[in-house]
C-alpha cells in the first residue's frame, strides 16, 4: 500500500520530502526583491507606517470591523483607565460580496448597514480589511485584488476608508480617523499589547481562509523602521502538484495567491477533493470506495479535518466513502500529507519573517497566530513548530495566544 501511495504522489508531481517544504530562502529573496523596488516580486511587502505603540491607550471607544473571509464582524472596544480593553456591542455578520457580485456603492451600503447600530458611539473607526493593499501614511488601504472567494471588483483600487466615511456622512455620522489595516498587522499589535514577557520584536501571522504574515521591518532604505506585511499567499515560485494546478484551474482568481492556495482553509478542503478524486481515478482504493468518492460533492476543511481526527466515523462523508480498512489507511495517509506540506509552508513564512526582523538572538519574538486552520487542523499547530525550530535555527521565538486579538489590535491601530 505504501509503494502505491508514494506512486501516486510522484506521478501527480506531488513531493513527501519534507526539504521540499522548505521556502525560507526563496521567499527571503522575493521580499528583498520587492523591498528594493522590483514590482515582479511575488509578495507585496507592504509597509504600514506604524509600530506598536509604546503605552496602551486609554479611557477611549473604537468602532473595529473585522471583514476577512466568510463572516464580517463589527463591535466596540473600551479602554479604561488602566488601559484594559473591553469589547462590547458584538455583532456577526455574512462578508459582503461573498453571496454576490457587489458594486463598489453596494459594498459600502453594505458595510454601512451592518454597522449601523454603532453610529454615534464613538468617532474613531478600525478597520481590518484583510486583503491584499496599499497603506497610506494617512492610515488608508488601497485594495490591489479581492481573494477568499469575496466578488466586489469594484471595489479593487479605491481608498477603503474615504469611500466608507463618505457613505457614513450621507448617512448622518460624524467620523474622525478610520485606520485600514490587515488582520496579520492587528495580531502583531496584540501580540505587542499582550504584557508580561518581555520580546525583542513580534510577528502576526494568520491561517484561517486565507494566510499571510507580518513583522517589524528595521529601517531600510531611508524609511523608518515600521510593520510590514508580506502577503506570503501570493508567493508562487515554487513547484506544484497536478492537484494544485487543477484547484488553481476552478478558482475565481487563476495565476494568482498559489502559496495559499496549498495551504489556507479557504482552499485545503477543494484541495483534498482534487486529491480524492485522482486517487479514486487512479485506482489507489477500492472499486466501491472509489465510485463513492467520484460521487462526494465539494468537501470542506472541516469534513477534512473530522476524517483526520476520526477516521472510522461513518458519519463523515469521507469516512462513509471507505470500504475496507485499506480505503481508511490510503485515504487518511494521502490528506494527512496535504496537512503536513501546509505545515512546512506555513512554518518557512513565519521563517522568513523572523529572520528578516533580525531580531531573536537574546530575548524571543513574539509571534501571536490567528485562524481557525491553525489551532484546530489535526496535527497542524505542533508541526509548524518543529518545522519552524529547524527553519530559523538560532532564533528564539515564543508562541502567543490573546482573546480577541484581531480585535484590540485594530482597536489600538485607529488610536495610533
Amino acid at each position: 500500500m505504501r509503494d502505491s501511495v508514494s506512486s501516486f504522489f510522484t506521478n501527480h508531481h506531488f513531493s513527501v520530502d519534507t526539504a521540499d517544504y522548505n521556502l525560507v530562502r526563496p521567499l527571503l529573496a522575493d521580499m528583498n526583491a520587492k523591498l528594493g523596488g522590483d514590482t515582479s516580486a511575488w509578495q507585496d511587502m507592504t509597509r504600514t507606517w506604524l509600530l506598536p505603540p509604546e503605552r496602551p491607550p486609554r479611557n477611549q471607544s473604537v468602532i473595529v470591523i473585522d471583514a476577512g473571509g466568510t463572516n464580517f464582524r463589527s463591535c466596540l472596544v473600551t479602554f479604561g483607565a488602566d488601559g484594559s480593553p473591553v469589547v462590547s456591542d458584538f455583532r456577526k455578520d455574512v462578508m459582503p460580496g461573498v453571496e454576490r457580485e457587489l458594486s463598489r456603492q453596494a459594498f459600502f451600503d453594505a458595510v454601512a448597514d451592518n454597522i449601523g447600530y454603532l453610529k454615534d458611539k464613538a468617532d474613531r473607526i478600525g478597520f481590518c480589511f484583510s486583503y491584499s493593499m496599499t497603506i497610506t501614511k494617512d492610515g488608508d488601504g488601497i485594495p490591489h485584488s479581492l481573494s477568499k472567494e469575496v466578488k466586489a471588483r469594484e471595489v479593487e483600487g479605491v481608498p477603503v476608508g474615504a469611500a466608507l466615511r463618505e457613505t457614513l456622512a450621507a448617512r448622518g455620522w460624524h467620523v474622525g480617523r478610520i485606520a485600514l489595516l490587515n488582520d496579520t498587522v492587528a495580531a502583531l499589535l496584540a501580540g505587542a499589547a499582550s504584557g508580561g514577557r518581555r520580546y525583542s520584536s513580534y510577528v502576526g501571522f494568520i491561517l484561517g481562509t486565507g494566510m499571510n504574515g507580518a513583522y517589524i521591518q528595521p529601517a531600510l532604505g531611508g524609511e523608518s523602521r515600521q510593520i510590514v506585511v508580506c502577503e506570503s499567499g501570493k508567493f508562487g515560485a515554487f513547484a506544484r502538484s497536478d492537484f494544485d494546478v487543477s484547484l488553481d484551474a476552478k478558482s475565481l482568481h487563476p495565476g494568482e495567491y498559489m502559496l495559499e492556495k496549498c495551504c489556507s482553509g479557504g482552499y485545503l478542503g477543494p484541495l483534498a477533493g482534487e486529491v480524492l478524486r485522482a486517487a479514486a481515478a487512479d485506482g489507489l482504493v477500492s472499486a466501491s470506495c472509489a465510485a463513492s468518492l467520484g460521487r462526494l460533492p465539494d468537501v470542506s476543511l472541516v469534513v477534512v479535518d473530522g476524517f483526520l481526527h476520526a477516521p472510522g466515523d461513518r458519519e463523515n462523508a469521507i469516512a462513509a466513502c471507505c470500504a475496507t480498512a485499506d480505503d481508511i489507511a490510503v485515504v487518511h495517509e494521502v490528506l494527512d500529507a496535504l496537512v503536513e506540506r501546509c505545515a512546512g509552508y506555513a512554518a518557512s513564512i513565519l521563517a522568513a519573517c523572523l529572520v528578516q526582523g533580525g531580531a531573536g538572538t537574546d530575548d524571543p519574538v513574539c509571534i501571536l497566530c490567528n485562524g481557525t486552520t491553525f489551532y484546530k487542523t489535526y496535527r497542524l499547530r505542533e508541526r509548524i513548530a518543529s518545522y519552524l525550530a529547524r527553519f530559523a535555527s538560532g532564533i528564539r521565538f515564543e508562541f502567543v495566544q490573546k482573546a480577541d486579538d484581531i480585535t484590540i489590535g485594530t482597536a489600538i491601530a485607529a488610536l495610533a
